[in-house]
């Protein structure tokens, strides 16, 4: 379906007639004509019925007019959002980012943000989740990328991918013989911790029983060092799937449970969005997000 086909669409259901509509819509006749027969029959059956003097909309016709309308007036808000972008030197998002989420997932994202917005001005605050949710709660950012099990009412999330919790260690280590890694046979393992893991959280929230200890031997909240430790063999970690940006690092699913997390699009319920956040949400509805390995 093309926009013009919307446009002579619903100014013939408007009329009802096909010489008026198309005047309304400074066409030829002929030209609009063509244009509702070839959408007639994309939509498998007639639109409009024809009788002596009289033009009627179909049942179908009748259907098809609301969805219709839908797509007519998402075109005008998109149109408005970019006369708005036009009329603005900067267009400014404040966008925080839970700081366990893998970057490169979002780089092609954020590069296609600015694509579709040539003057945006992104201000990105990294930080854990439960600070982006209060940050969020009390209005110094605008939208949040995060993946927690729980998150306040007031809150609205827009999911865009799910990731698998994996067991992350060097080559040659012993869980590389395994498919998959029990959450019990990291008991005793030697272990390096992010600090700002959430895996215990989504671990919680399913209510299994914690029956396992590992025996920490580096802590950080730096992703970057703690590859570099699994790498070096210092020991082994949990983290998300796509976390991992370093070449050369193994994993294995968690399961017995199996944990996993959401990353959504979040933004504070109830608050009206500016022409740049709406345009972001847009995009981040049809964004190819990664999908987890099965």
């Amino acid at each position: 379906m093309e926009m013009h086909q919307v446009r002579y669409f619903l100014a013939l259901c408007e009329s009802l007639n096909f010489t008026r509509a198309a005047e309304a819509c400074n066409v030829a006749q002929p030209s609009l004509t063509k244009a509702i027969k070839k959408l007639e029959e994309e939509f498998g059956g007639e639109l409009f019925r024809r009788e002596r003097n009289q033009t009627h909309l179909t049942d179908l016709g009748k259907t098809m007019r609301p969805h219709i309308e839908n797509i007519h007036a998402a075109s005008e808000a998109a149109r408005a959002d970019a006369d708005g972008f036009r009329s603005q030197d900067d267009v400014t998002i404040k966008l925080g980012v839970m700081s366990t989420i893998g970057p490169t997932q979002m780089i092609d994202f954020i590069a296609r943000l600015k694509q579709d917005i040539p003057q945006l001005d992104l201000c990105i605050r990294e930080a854990p989740g439960k600070d982006l949710v209060t940050a969020l709660l009390e209005g110094e950012i605008e939208a949040g990328l995060i993946g927690l099990p729980e998150l306040p009412d007031r809150l609205h999330a827009l999911p865009l991918y799910t990731e698998r919790y994996m067991v992350a260690f060097a080559k040659g280590h012993p869980f590389e013989k395994k498919n998959v890694i029990p959450v019990n046979d990291l008991h005793q393992q030697e272990y390096l911790k992010r600090i700002h893991c959430e895996f215990s959280d989504h671990f919680e929230a399913l209510g299994a029983p914690n029956d396992f200890q590992v025996d920490i031997r580096y802590a950080s909240e730096r992703e970057d060092w703690i590859q570099a430790m699994v790498l070096a063999g210092m020991g082994c970690c949990i983290m998300p799937e796509f976390l991992p940006s370093l070449p050369g690092i193994a994993s294995r699913p968690v399961v017995d449970p199996e944990v996993s997390r959401t990353i959504s699009l979040v933004t504070a319920a109830g608050r009206p969005h500016t022409p740049a956040l709406g345009a972001m949400s847009r995009l981040a509805r049809r964004y190819p997000w990664p999908s987890a390995a099965q």
